[in-house]
């Protein structure tokens, strides 16, 4: 039956059909074939059970912050401050893209987010400074990964969801791996900058400079300390923390920016709306496959499959990150999640993985595929914004993508990346 469900799901991803469908038709299809006619209530149990969590109950609340944030134009300030930081260097704006998405990840957690709102500010802005736009286009594609690592994270509200782990641990965890491929991301612009020799506006910024752009862009960093703080110290739950921010960037965008009307609510509100609706459905047919798969005992024989490769920890997490690689660039990121967690991470812990380092390999890597071919789909939105060809696009990112898998590998095989910060704070 194993053969049947992959090839069923090929074919219709072959096809165009959307994730969320596909996922469902697979599962519905193979029980009318293959099962018991009781197993399609079964089916519709698991679908709720998904879903059925307090803890996913911050995804639809961040989304909202996320939207709030974005029609209240709280990226200009991040990308002002962003600026006086780093815009004074060879290849400034490509700098400002990956500082702001370091900073912007802190807000909402979501790449998609990350791209809508510094794309449309930078990508221009990069094009009318004399950058290509397949590399404004790819430089927003690449920096926008590091917005699901650095907390809040949606994914890793569904990792916590699907296997039990900790949000707070989670969130700390992502903490250095984000900063770090930042490092990593604008390490490699540099060089490219200096090969094309590309623009650099202005000189070096004063502290007085600095300050002051910082000082204007301090409303906007409360919301992450809202959001991490409340959790860490145990002060609200990861779904308060998620209410009192989506309050917080109401108060900001309404009353202290005044870019958020009550007009915008109705579209800001269906928005979000829709945007839950799909993820939910991705999860709840998720976990319908999944529960298929375990059913037929599949995660067993894939665990035994690859332990007959190697007990070396070392390399399972290296022929582990391979196969994972490969799935995210044929997959989605929600659905990579609620299928190859419950395969992968019992398989690594068996062999001396710590659970959060796992979860964080695991994240970080299919965060990466949201930039490879032939799904990409952060690709596909930036080329559009850009007006470029998606292959010129793919041209440009080969670099940054190179540079996101070598932090990958340090991530892997450098434990104290992810669990230095969960321990600091008690959580591991």
């Amino acid at each position: 039956m194993g053969p049947i469900l992959l090839a069923s799901f090929l074919f219709l991803v072959a096809l165009g059909v959307p994730i969320g469908y596909t996922l469902g038709i697979v599962s519905v299809g193979a029980v009318w074939i293959a099962w018991e006619p009781e197993y399609l209530l079964i089916l519709a149990r698991k679908m709720v059970s998904g879903v059925d969590s307090y803890t996913i109950m911050a995804m639809p609340l961040f989304m909202l912050a996320g939207n709030i944030m974005n029609k209240a134009k709280i990226t200009d300030a991040l990308v002002d401050f962003s600026h006086a930081l780093v815009g004074h260097i060879r290849g400034g704006l490509a700098q400002v893209n990956i500082v702001a998405s370091i900073l912007f990840a802190g807000l909402t957690g979501v790449a998609m987010a990350d791209v809508a709102a510094l794309g449309s500010i930078l990508i221009p802005a990069m094009e009318k400074d004399g950058y290509g736009k397949p590399f404004a286009a790819a430089i927003t594609a690449a920096s926008s990964v590091i917005g699901p690592i650095i907390p809040p994270s949606l994914v890793m509200l569904i990792y916590a969801h699907v296997m039990g782990e900790s949000v707070a641990a989670l969130f700390l965890a992502g903490v250095i791996p984000g900063i770090l491929m930042g490092i990593m991301l604008m390490v490699t612009t540099a060089i490219i900058s200096k090969k094309r020799n590309y623009p650099k506006r202005g000189t070096r910024p004063t502290v007085k400079t600095v300050s002051m752009s910082l000082f204007r862009s301090m409303p906007a960093l409360g919301c992450p300390i809202i959001i991490l703080g409340g959790i860490v110290f145990g002060i609200c739950t990861p779904t308060e923390a998620a209410g009192l921010a989506t309050l917080y960037a109401f108060l900001l965008g309404f009353f202290l920016y005044r870019t958020v009307k009550i007009k915008d609510l109705k579209g800001i509100l269906l928005s979000s709306m829709v945007h839950t609706s799909v993820v939910f459905l991705i999860i709840g047919t998720a976990s319908q496959l999944g529960f298929l798969i375990t059913d037929i005992s599949l995660p067993q024989e894939i665990s035994e499959g690859m332990l007959g490769l190697t007990t070396n920890k070392y390399l399972m997490l290296f022929i582990i990150n391979l196969f994972l690689l490969l799935m995210g660039m044929i997959l989605e990121i929600i659905p990579n999640v609620v299928l190859l967690s419950p395969i992968l991470a019992p398989l690594a812990i068996s062999l001396g993985v710590d659970p959060i380092h796992f979860a964080l390999i695991l994240l970080v890597n299919l965060n990466i595929g949201m930039n490879t071919p032939p799904m990409g789909g952060l690709l596909f939105i930036t080329s559009s914004m850009a007006g470029e060809r998606f292959d010129t696009v793919v041209h440009e990112i080969w670099p940054f993508i190179g540079t996101q898998i070598i932090t990958l590998f340090l991530i892997t095989y450098w434990p104290a990346t992810t669990l230095w910060l969960p321990q600091l704070f008690g959580f591991h």
